[in-house]
């Protein structure tokens, strides 16, 4: 009925498979032996290349077993045909496994290079990307300068085409002041007129806040309520009732500042 949860997986607590002591009788060579290079992931466990290499080594054992003897010269000659026949097998197994890497070492070439083109790619497109946005802007930027010049043209061209005859016309002040939107009721900056600077006329000037006898003869005519201020003291909140239990709220209250503290 009770289980435990450890902090670390199965994966983690395994440690290298144990290897006993052994000891060879003499005058005998066990196979497992030959295994002895091998060790915990480094060739084990055993792959394909590992089974293809035992079995190359058993047919290597087979092979030495039927070397002839050093007892004649002709049974040297062909003791040294057989090696020498060993050997050239031995070299051309060497180049298919040269050649079996050259063509794994192509293949991560070729994905490194097509992962470099492809990075490359991404960041022409990114430039190319970049680029034309500040096209853009550039092109926006003009075009608002142009519409802004159109329209300068535009009001100077009216403005001239009011009096095409360069005549001299007198001020009609009944229709300026009729039409709310002329120069006497919003006057524009670009000719010359700027409201901000005369701001302090609008300013409201009254001799009785400015000047102390001002205030003196405003002062009686204040009522009391504003020079005599009265303050009403608070009742205190009972919080007990009459017969002497305590409200809800300022029970409330007891709790929230126990929990607070």
């Amino acid at each position: 009925t009770l289980g435990t949860q450890t902090d670390y997986r199965d994966g983690e607590a395994q440690t290298d498979p144990y290897s006993p002591e052994y000891v060879v009788p003499s005058g005998s060579v066990p196979e497992l032996l030959t295994l002895a290079t091998l060790t915990w992931g480094r060739g084990l466990p055993a792959g394909l290349a590992e089974v293809e290499m035992i079995e190359r080594a058993r047919e290597k054992r087979a092979w030495e077993a039927t070397l002839p003897a050093m007892d004649n010269a002709s049974q040297i000659v062909k003791r040294r045909k057989m090696m020498d026949d060993m050997e050239r097998k031995e070299w051309a197994f060497r180049e298919q496994e040269i050649e079996k890497l050259q063509e794994v070492r192509l293949v991560v070439l070729k994905k490194l290079l097509q992962r470099r083109e492809e990075n490359q790619s991404e960041l022409d497109a990114k430039r190319l990307d970049d680029h034309w946005q500040n096209h853009q802007k550039a092109k926006e930027e003009k075009i608002k300068k142009i519409q802004h010049d159109c329209a300068l043209m535009l009001r100077k061209l009216i403005a001239k085409r009011k009096n095409v005859m360069g005549k001299l016309e007198r001020r009609d002040i009944i229709k300026e002041y009729t039409d709310f939107a002329s120069q006497t009721y919003a006057p524009l900056s670009r000719i010359g007129y700027f409201p901000d600077n005369h701001s302090e006329r609008y300013v409201v000037k009254n001799l009785g806040l400015n000047t102390f006898a001002g205030l003196c003869e405003l002062e009686p005519s204040l009522p009391d309520s504003i020079t005599q201020v009265k303050v009403k003291a608070p009742k205190p909140k009972y919080t007990t009732t009459k017969t002497g239990f305590i409200k809800r709220p300022a029970r409330l209250e007891v709790e929230l500042a126990q929990v607070h503290q």
